[in-house]
Formats: structure tokens, sequence, C-alpha cells
């Protein structure tokens, strides 16, 4: 069996329940026929030439790789604004507090230089392509749907261990290398209402957490979060933050993806944190 980047994209699209391919996602060098490609977190030059001479007709990278999707990157923050509005925030409040993320990562993208790994794809003649909010939607639904069935069966109110507990039950962060983390809060806390924000590009850090908690939500969940950041929400002593680990949560969606992937035949040969 063999598969095209176009069908590979529905794929992705389908499982995530997405209309159209996000910005933070692209096809650098278009391939059809792939039976054995290559599967990574982070993709570089290095990582092209290491598919090719391991036979691979293929590289999907998770995180943009070039191309489209770092120069437009900043187009899915915005989603920072739909989950923070969908919690309750006003909308106003929430374009304000997203603003200076959005703001930071359009100027790192207008200094990016964007065709670098794309050029070697296509001087090795290797279809490259990147998938990464579909996925991470993908695992926030899983994510979503596996507290909310078993924090609803607790005969007592949750606390933000029990959410920790239900998470465990996912094999990506059970067997992974690092642990599930609350810098902020305590883990005897209640849980109260919950964000989950996981598949918007990227954290929101201590603005976009303070910003929940102002808004009646207790308990924040990011994948990771800078040192700096957390620093900023301890001081200013409210909320609790779990933080799940990066590389762990990201494989919650990829794994199901490479499943089926694998499910139509072709091999996928998993590396950069796969």
């Amino acid at each position: 069996m063999a598969i095209s980047s176009d069908e590979l994209v529905e794929l992705a699209l389908g499982m995530s329940g997405m209309q159209r391919l996000p910005a933070d996602s692209c096809i650098n060098v278009p391939g059809t026929g792939m039976r054995k490609v290559l599967f990574g977190i982070d993709i570089g030059t290095a990582e092209l030439l290491l598919a090719r001479q391991l036979g691979c007709d293929g590289v999907i990278a998770h995180h943009p790789a070039g191309g489209s999707s770092i120069r437009h990157f900043p187009e899915v923050l915005t989603r920072q604004i739909e989950f923070m509005i969908d919690h309750g925030v006003p909308q106003d409040v929430a374009r304000a507090t997203a603003q200076p993320l959005i703001s930071g990562a359009i100027m790192r993208a207008h200094s990016a230089n964007a065709d670098h790994v794309p050029s070697a794809a296509r001087l090795l003649g290797l279809p490259l392509m990147n998938m990464h909010l579909p996925l991470d939607e993908l695992g926030r639904q899983i994510m979503v749907s596996t507290i909310q069935e078993h924090i609803t069966q607790l005969s007592h109110a949750p606390t933000v261990q029990d959410a920790i507990d239900t998470l465990m039950t996912l094999p990506e962060l059970a067997n992974a290398d690092t642990r599930i983390m609350v810098p902020v809060g305590a883990v005897d806390n209640p849980l109260g209402k919950l964000a989950i924000v996981h598949g918007a590009g990227t954290n929101g850090g201590a603005r976009v957490a303070t910003t929940y908690f102002e808004h009646g939500i207790e308990t924040v969940l990011y994948i990771h979060c800078a040192g700096e950041e957390v620093a900023r929400l301890r001081e200013a002593g409210r909320g609790n933050l779990i933080v799940t680990g990066h590389i762990a949560s990201d494989l919650i969606g990829i794994n199901r993806y490479v499943a089926q992937i694998e499910s139509r035949g072709v091999e996928v040969v998993r590396m950069s944190g796969l």
C-alpha cells in the first residue's frame, strides 16, 4: 500500500474534525506513492539525509519544518482567543490578553529562514510535510474526554490530583520520561473549572493563565510553560497550573495518527520523540 501527502492531510483533518489545513501545518514538498515514511516531532536537514539513507520515500514532521507553516504560524494563536471565550472570558478581554503573544510570534516569523529545511528536501527530491495543530487538537479532545469521563464518576468534589490520576490512564503520559507537574497551586486543591489549553499553537504563558483565573477558571492545563512564566504566576498566588509535558502530550494525538497511517499498509520509521 502507498499514500500521498494529500491523503495524509485528509486523514489528519478527518481525525481531528477540522475542515481545512491550519496555518501551522503544510505540505512543503508534495509526494505520492509513499510506502515508507520517516516521522519525527522535529525534522531538520540531517533527518532528511537519514530518511534517504534508510530508504524512506517521504518525511513527516510534527512541528513546523519551514515554508508557510512557519511564515503563517501566528495565525493559529487566535485559537487562544477562541478557547478563552469558550470558557467565559469576554471577547475584548480575550483579544487583549492574546495580542502580545500573537505580536511576538509575528515578529519571530518575520525573521525566520522558512526555506532552510524545505530547500534541502527539494534538492533531495524527498516529499516533506508537517502536521501540527490537527494532531494537537486530536490530543486535546482525548484529554478533555478522558478527564470528563472519569471526573463525573467521582463521589467527591474532584481535586487537582484526581485530574492527574485520570490523565495518567493515557499511556503516553503514564510511560513518559517527564512527569506531570503542578508548579502553581497544589495537588490537593479543588480542581474547580478546568481549561485544557492545548492545540492553540503554544501555551499562553502567565498572561493567558491569569486571565482564566480572573474569570472563574480555577485550573489551567498547559503541556509546557517557561520557568519565568511559572514564576510570574507563583507571585500572583492564584489558581492551579497543571503541566503535562511537551513531547508526551504531543504523542497523544501523534500516536493515533501514526496507527492510522500504518493501518493503510504504510511503514512508519519513528524518531525524534516518537
